[in-house]
């Protein structure tokens, strides 16, 4: 079936499109290019139309144990907002953690078409690919957990050498299936086992005597010297505590160069000045990582509203709990690997420390150069649901309206930013970069985020409106793999789309001890531990898609 998109104002910064009107056709469920004298099927007419690549979330709670207990956690508010059964979708339910089905219509229906998991837990992949297999139309993949799980922090207790280490990262993302290694608190999850309530980058565990700084030197030269695409994505020590801002310069100083992408940074981007001894630290943040090129970043902005925050980090979930909104929440232990808390949160306007966290995550998007390494995330759910993207880009793109809204937060914390002053506003290409082009890039995507000749035909149509919540939030087209799925804001097909990873080369002897190891410290065996390809796609919903390595 051929398929034409006519006339359309495309914006495609992969292939240097910004805004010029084109045709773009559709074939086996890519773009190709134009053909002579074939028969159109099916064609749109898209002109005044918006056309971009279909989003890309790089970083969105949506698999895993977690997201599980946060349900039931909170069923008030999962039961607050239900997808109702039609003949195309199933029932389902959630606000701040929607159900499976439900997460692939709502991203979808926002022109989104793939999402990545943040915090697969090894031990833990298979659910986690199997609760991401039940999301409809998206794309999918994980980025796996290291660097508090007893195996890693043994061998550098044990000095073992830097290959020996790339061994074993490469063997965790064949045995978990991941795209990437994800670093939460690195070391800190397993110090809170070991009774150490915080643990700074330079802190020794208590147990292994290895600090936060050796383990993501030692991760991210893993990761770069097995050619993984994605840089080490780190979520750094002391999230959340006032004067964190020193720990996250002294991360991106500790890498000494190495490619390493910063999660959800506005969490850890707060200073001690003022009378409230909390203060943005925006500015520093977003001046070393305009002169580091290796650094990347995602945000993670708070929006007000109620949500629920999940995280593998339970050292500082135990910390939160005390100020729980509602009073309710789970921290546990999970085997060897790492830990798990879940801590209700609702952010108020009023409060001064939530609204000015609500700012320095708009300041470090604003002040931030680069669109090319910055990328657009609310940490789904901890800073607040994916359904609230289309709000997030109207703050970034109209001045007006986010002064407007600056203008109702905590008065003492309109007097502690610098938001008003900024004049940027984000402009049409530039989402693009941030939700699309960029993400596919940094994420190692092929042929995903672009319009190109042979790239997979995700495409998004918008119709141009000066209120870009309103615009963003309703597409009026969303192709997936060349199929129409969703038609005026409203799923109307659904399809399954791939998972994404890589199987960079390792020493297949990594296993001899490993498999000791497991016989005796883990409740269950090494085989059963391995995931195989085909316990991804035996169901017929969806297919791997494996990206290259190339080592360095």
């Amino acid at each position: 079936m051929l398929t034409k998109l006519t006339g359309g104002r495309i914006y495609d910064p992969t292939n240097n499109m910004d805004g010029q009107i084109g045709d773009i056709y559709i074939a086996a469920g890519k773009i190709i290019k134009p053909p002579q004298n074939a028969k159109i099927d099916k064609e749109y007419d898209l002109k005044g139309k918006v056309v971009m690549a279909g989003a890309i979330d790089l970083h969105t709670h949506i698999g895993g144990g977690k997201g599980n207990i946060a349900r039931m956690l909170m069923p008030e508010n999962h039961r607050l907002d239900v997808e109702s059964h039609t003949a195309i979708k199933r029932a389902g339910t959630g606000h701040a953690m929607p159900s499976s089905f439900t997460t692939g219509y709502r991203y979808a229906e926002m022109g989104y078409t793939a999402g990545f998991e943040p915090a697969v837990l090894p031990i833990n992949a298979r659910q986690a690919h199997m609760e991401m297999g039940d999301i409809p139309i998206l794309d999918k993949g994980g980025y796996v957990m290291l660097g508090s799980d007893d195996y890693l922090l043994r061998m550098m207790t044990a000095n073992k050498d830097q290959q020996a280490i790339n061994d074993y990262v490469a063997w965790t993302l064949h045995a978990a299936k991941g795209i990437g290694i994800k670093v939460v608190n690195a070391g800190g999850i397993n110090a809170f086992k070991f009774n150490q309530r915080k643990l700074d980058l330079d802190e020794n565990n208590s147990h292994y005597n290895v600090t936060p700084r050796e383990i993501l030197k030692s991760l991210a030269t893993a990761v770069q010297e097995l050619g993984v695409k994605h840089p080490l994505h780190v979520h750094g020590s002391n999230l959340g505590v006032p004067g964190n801002i020193e720990t996250t310069l002294n991360s991106i100083a500790g890498v000494e160069g190495l490619p390493m992408h910063l999660t959800h940074v506005q969490f850890h981007s707060y200073g001690t000045e003022g009378d409230f001894k909390f203060s943005s630290g925006a500015a520093q943040i977003a001046e070393s990582v305009n002169k580091n090129k290796n650094i990347s970043l995602d945000v993670g902005q708070i929006m007000f509203g109620q949500t629920i925050t999940a995280s593998g980090d339970a050292q500082l979930q135990y910390a939160n709990h005390k100020i729980a909104s509602p009073n309710k929440w789970v921290c546990m232990d999970i085997e060897c690997d790492a830990g798990c808390g879940l801590v209700p949160f609702k952010y108020r306007d009023k409060n001064f420390v939530n609204a000015l966290q609500w700012a320095i995550g708009l300041e470090i998007f604003l002040l931030v150069d680069d669109p090319w390494r910055i990328f657009l995330t609310t940490d789904h759910p901890n800073g607040a649901p994916f359904s609230s993207y289309p709000h997030l880009i109207r703050l970034l793109m109209d001045r007006s309206f986010r002064n407007d809204m600056l203008s109702t937060i905590h008065p003492e914390a309109q007097k502690m930013t610098t938001l008003a002053s900024i004049d940027r506003e984000y402009t049409l290409s530039e989402i693009a970069i941030l939700t699309r082009a960029g993400a596919a890039k940094i994420t190692g995507l092929v042929g995903r985020g672009a319009l190109g000749i042979d790239d997979f035909a995700d495409i998004t149509v918008y119709t141009e409106n000066a209120d870009r919540e309103k615009m963003f939030s309703k597409p009026d087209y969303v192709f997936k793999d060349g199929e129409c799925v969703v038609k005026n804001g409203e799923v109307i097909k659904v399809t399954w789309g791939t998972t994404h990873i890589v199987k960079p080369d390792y020493d297949k002897s990594v296993e001899k001890n490993l498999e000791k190891y497991f016989s005796r410290f883990m409740t269950m065996k090494l085989g059963n531990f391995k995931m195989s390809d085909d316990e991804i796609t035996e169901d017929g919903r969806g297919s791997i898609t494996v990206h290259p390595t190339v080592r360095h």
